[in-house]
């Protein structure tokens, strides 16, 4: 998988902005666009990870509120350790879990909280597929043409009256290229959660 520097990289590339003596983006700029072509990916492939909850004798309600990274809980396991994974149906209010226990839970008991999460790119670790990386540049990409040809319409430049309207065209080709790819993974995605997650199917 790529660091946060080496997908820069290949967002410049694409960019045809590798001159490093005179960048048109700085480092920071095109670290905000990845950022947000990285939120937006996560939104319908999230990092899948899992946690641990204990439950009070009696209560059914279980905070994620420290999941401070949570895109969406897609699942939760009770009684844990059972094979197959034995699901709760539960419902979501903000922070707040609310699960449709069989029985009265006791005190020491815990439950699994299956959830999607924002992906993680930094310089030093990524938790994003190397599948998903072409699409976080494609994003990124788009969204920093977007914004320098919003900044240089009506401004002169030394590439012609008309450079501005080339990156406008370019970069809504690479969005529409972006967004019709997330639209296909949502769409793997929900059918996914539905096959792997639903209480009913009797899989996890």
């Amino acid at each position: 998988m790529s660091t946060l520097g080496q997908v820069r990289e290949r967002v410049r590339r694409d960019l045809h902005d590798e001159d490093a003596s005179s960048y048109r983006w700085t480092d920071d700029v095109l670290n905000r666009h990845i950022e947000r072509a990285l939120a937006k990916v996560s939104k319908v492939a999230p990092h899948e990870k899992t946690v641990s909850k204990g439950l009070t004798g009696g209560n059914r309600e279980v905070s994620v509120a420290d999941l401070t990274d949570r895109v969406v809980v897609e699942a939760v396991e009770y009684p844990v350790g059972k094979h197959p994974p034995s699901r709760v149906r539960f419902n979501q209010w903000g922070d707040t879990l609310m699960l449709n226990l069989p029985g009265e839970p006791t005190a020491g008991e815990s439950v699994t909280v299956y959830y999607g999460a924002l992906h993680r790119l930094t310089d030093s670790a990524s938790t994003l597929p190397e599948a998903l990386e072409e699409l976080v540049i494609t994003g990124a990409a788009a969204y920093a043409a977007l914004e320098w040809a919003a900044y240089a319409v009506n401004r002169l430049n030394v590439g012609g009256q008309d450079v501005w309207r080339q990156y406008l065209t370019w970069a809504e080709e690479r969005m529409a290229d972006f967004e019709l790819q997330l639209a296909r993974i949502g769409r793997r995605s929900g059918f996914r959660a539905r096959k792997l997650f639903h209480p009913d199917d009797g899989e996890l």
